[in-house]
């Protein structure tokens, strides 16, 4: 079965994907799943050849997306994707079952093999399998048809679909980051807001620089963000629709806002709002616009994020004296203190798994990025030096994405780190960048 992608579809996620005939019972019948574990161990060898391609003039696109998927599941942390130098075979034939003794004796444990075909109306339709070296049974495949322009976002589904199928977890390949660029002098920094595919492609800028903007967030139900702007007057909150460029102001506010982010359903905006010397919680319904106050204290707080099923909220507060997390009813009520490590606490954020917490520690001269479980338990310091902040799960709760300052005449840049603490990799960016948030799978 083969399923088209139009344009819309592929922008929107919207598109359903099947698997193709044949393949069913060999998902159940595969074998055991990599076991992510927290430590140290050994990534799996893959071998990803270049895609065939049923035309000469499509063989570029299929070099390039087996190269996508190559750095994808490198970079994840849990893949050793082979060197196509040691190939034995350089092209593998999608229609029939690959000569696994090939691929056995490179010490690949599994092979992605796949076929890029141009249409008779210009489109692109691209298959792929996955196998087993060691059983011979074919694990997963598909296929897609979509306009040529449109071939990394094929490699990134494809990329999610061998993650999930030798993980048993969601990948997080098909997916955006919003940022913040900053270019110019430290002193003169001009910021403005960028959208970017996860690996640093497809950067697209969303604002102009005449005004400062900070703390971009996605919707998890719509191709939406969430923003504060810095303008003539005083602090705005924003909505900017990233596929149609329509913005709106939530609303105009009587003090300094804060850290505006969705709730899980995408009808609210929950914030922090300045009063005189403190700040408090407040969540605003966006179609009636009615405002509800949740916190009512004579001290700052502030980062506020929803649990998955909205049932819960973390936060910022120095309340005791110095900032730390705290976590109570998502309506409101009473709040409860979970950081109670040395140093201070804050930008706590809720993984969208429902497992942790993630924030920014400070302490001792050092910005850490760390884990807790949602009751404060377990803290897990995932990378620290100076000036590390502003951290964002991906939409499966496996990674971690932040950016890190060293100061001085050099400027911020974005970072991903595991939960378990390994594989810290640099994001690549066009400039400086920073505020990174992640958005849900697209498809």
């Amino acid at each position: 079965m083969t399923f088209r992608l139009d344009r819309r579809q592929l922008i929107s996620g919207a598109a359903a994907f099947g698997m193709i005939a044949g393949t069913r019972g060999a998902l159940a019948q595969g074998p055991k799943r990599i076991q992510i574990p927290e430590g140290e161990f050994a990534p799996v060898p893959i071998a990803i050849p270049n895609f065939s391609a049923g035309t000469p003039g499509d063989a570029e696109v299929g070099v390039g997306v087996a190269q996508v998927i190559t750095n994808n599941l490198k970079r994840s942390g849990l893949f050793a994707p082979i060197d196509q130098a040691a190939y034995l075979e350089k092209q593998v034939n999608i229609d029939a079952p690959p000569n696994l003794n090939n691929w056995k004796s490179i010490n690949a444990q599994a092979l992605v093999v796949g076929r890029m075909t141009r249409q008779a109306n210009g489109r692109v339709k691209a298959e792929f399998r996955l196998w087993d070296v060691n059983t011979g049974q074919q694990l997963a495949g598909n296929a897609f048809e979509t306009s040529a322009e449109y071939w990394r976002r094929i490699a990134h589904i494809v990329s999610d679909q061998i993650y999930e199928r030798m993980t048993g977890e969601k990948g997080y390949f098909d997916t955006r980051v919003v940022f913040v660029d900053e270019s110019g002098a430290a002193q003169r920094r001009v910021k403005r807001l960028a959208l970017m595919d996860q690996d640093g492609a497809n950067v697209r800028y969303l604002t102009r620089g005449s005004d400062l903007v900070l703390t971009p967030r996605f919707s998890p139900t719509t191709q939406e963000i969430t923003y504060m702007e810095f303008g003539q007057g005083d602090p705005r909150v924003y909505l900017l629709n990233i596929e149609t460029g329509q913005r709106e102001i939530v609303g105009n506010f009587p003090g300094m806002s804060f850290s505006p982010r969705f709730s899980p359903d995408g009808q609210r905006i929950i914030m922090s709002l300045q009063q005189g010397g403190n700040s408090n919680l407040f969540v605003m319904d966006l179609r009636s616009k009615a405002m509800t106050r949740l916190t009512d204290t004579p001290a700052i707080d502030t980062s506020p994020s929803y649990a998955p099923d909205g049932s819960r909220l973390c936060f910022e507060s120095d309340r005791g004296g110095k900032p730390q997390i705290y976590v109570m009813p998502g309506t409101g009520g009473a709040a409860q203190r979970i950081s109670f490590g040395d140093g201070s606490y804050s930008t706590p954020v809720w993984s969208p798994r429902g497992d942790y917490i993630a924030f920014t520690k400070q302490g001792g001269g050092q910005f850490a990025i760390g884990i807790m479980k949602t009751d404060g338990s377990g803290e897990r310091i995932l990378t620290s030096g100076f000036h590390n902040e502003g951290p964002t799960f991906a939409p499966n709760g496996r990674v971690v994405m932040f950016f890190r300052d060293p100061g001085g005449n050099s400027g911020p840049s974005l970072f991903t780190v595991d939960v378990s603490g390994r594989n810290e990799l640099r994001v690549p960016t066009p400039g400086f960048a920073s505020d990174p948030a992640w958005s849900p799978l697209l498809s």
